[in-house]
């Protein structure tokens, strides 16, 4: 086996990747076409780029992406746990834009990636090292473990299977149900309509404004930059999905989801709750949001981070994220 390194992913031809991250059941975040996106308009302050594809002969075995940060963490939970790193240069795999870290293989190649990050790091003069948003409890969790990088916890995602949008309803008390059902209502009574447009025709420029003023009031107004949002968008294509719900022509909410082999990721949202009429624009994105990963056949939704108590009453399950770091 040898292991290669690139500076860009443009470098990695994207069937190789991609048979790996596909093989590996690993989520859209992973793709070549995700991580092309991303390097041509990162979506926070990215000093290296930095891949590596692990090859048995001639067939990749094993793939994946670090990014080597100073500032690596918008939403400050991962300085809450490692508060020893902060403003640090720091090595990571993945981007905190990703909630759910894997390092996509077909053999148990762990310990070779984790030494080629290690020297990588070095040469770049990081001082730190390592994983984030790793799901506690996974393959990965206990082979970082075992080869000596400790877990402290960051944050929770959320997830639950889906079946038809009847069924996914049967699953909630009989209150959630009952508000989704009135708040559709209400909803359609307001006059609010919602669509769902490909990356080319959605109002990009509209959704960032709304989605950097919902981040501003629940103070991750770090989370994205802003101007880099709509390129990384339309750069998606396909992988992405916009979902607009407006009131008589104004925007009042709006998601951008990402979707993958099996799954449905509600990745960022916007919402303005200053509407005529008694409904939430959250509440009418959120049921659409469901009703599109049904229709496009995905079998599981994730949610992302935060906003747990809505989560957990709306049927969705906690799923524990840790970062697992050594210093250089």
């Amino acid at each position: 086996m040898r292991i290669e390194f690139s500076s860009s992913i443009r470098e990695i031809d994207a069937a190789d990747w991609d048979s790996v991250v596909r093989e590996s059941g690993a989520p859209v975040f992973y793709e070549h076409a995700y991580l092309t996106a991303f390097e041509q308009a990162p979506l926070t302050d990215v000093e290296a780029f930095a891949y590596f594809v692990v090859r048995d002969g001639d067939k990749p075995v094993a793939v994946t992406p670090a990014y080597l940060q100073t500032a690596p963490d918008p939403l400050r939970r991962l300085h809450e746990a490692y508060p020893e790193a902060r403003d640090q240069r720091a090595l990571l795999s993945h981007a905190w834009h990703c909630y759910d870290t894997r390092v996509p293989a077909t053999a148990e190649v762990l310990p070779r990636l984790l030494d080629a990050m290690i020297r990588t790091a070095s040469i770049f003069k990081a001082q730190w090292c390592g994983f984030q948003n790793v799901r506690r409890g996974s393959d990965l969790s206990v082979a970082l473990r075992a080869n000596g990088l400790p877990a402290r916890h960051l944050a929770a995602r959320w997830a639950t299977e889906l079946g038809s949008y009847e069924h996914y309803l049967a699953r909630l008390s009989q209150r959630a149900r009952a508000n989704l059902r009135r708040n559709e209502r209400r909803a359609r009574e307001a006059g609010v309509v919602t669509e769902v447009v490909g990356v080319e025709d959605a109002a990009l420029d509209e959704i960032t404004l709304l989605c950097d003023k919902t981040a501003t009031r629940y103070d991750n107004g770090g989370f994205f930059s802003g101007p880099a949002f709509a390129k990384f968008v339309t750069a998606l294509g396909d992988l992405a999905h916009v979902v607009e719900v407006r009131q008589h022509g104004r925007l009042v909410a709006a998601g951008v989801c990402l979707t993958d082999a099996t799954r449905f990721h509600t990745w960022r949202c916007g919402v303005d709750y200053a509407v005529d009429g008694r409904y939430s624009p959250y509440g009418v994105l959120f049921a659409e949001s469901i009703r599109l990963a049904i229709r496009l056949g995905r079998t599981t939704l994730e949610d992302g981070r935060g906003n747990a108590s809505f989560k957990r009453r709306h049927g969705l399950h906690p799923c524990p994220l840790d970062a697992t770091l050594i210093r250089i």
